[in-house]
């Protein structure tokens, strides 16, 4: 499942990213978005979700909600 999928409110924890962009895994990384680490999506926009990785809250759009395994 990935994080268009979830639930608003429910903390997962991610599995994989899963992308062939060396780029955008390392742009995830640097949000401390990477696998074993907690993830919520506070709420899902059109296009995208806003998401809380540790003390942070971030808008992330469709392609990268759709990277992101849980």
């Amino acid at each position: 499942m990935n994080l268009t999928n979830a639930q608003e409110g429910i903390e997962y924890i991610i599995k994989s990213i899963v992308t062939d962009d060396e780029e955008l895994d390392d742009f995830l990384f640097s949000l401390g978005c990477y696998s074993g680490e907690p993830i919520t999506v506070v709420s899902h926009k059109k296009g995208g979700c806003v998401v809380a990785i540790k003390d942070s809250r971030y808008n992330i759009d469709s392609q990268l909600a759709e990277a992101i395994e849980i």
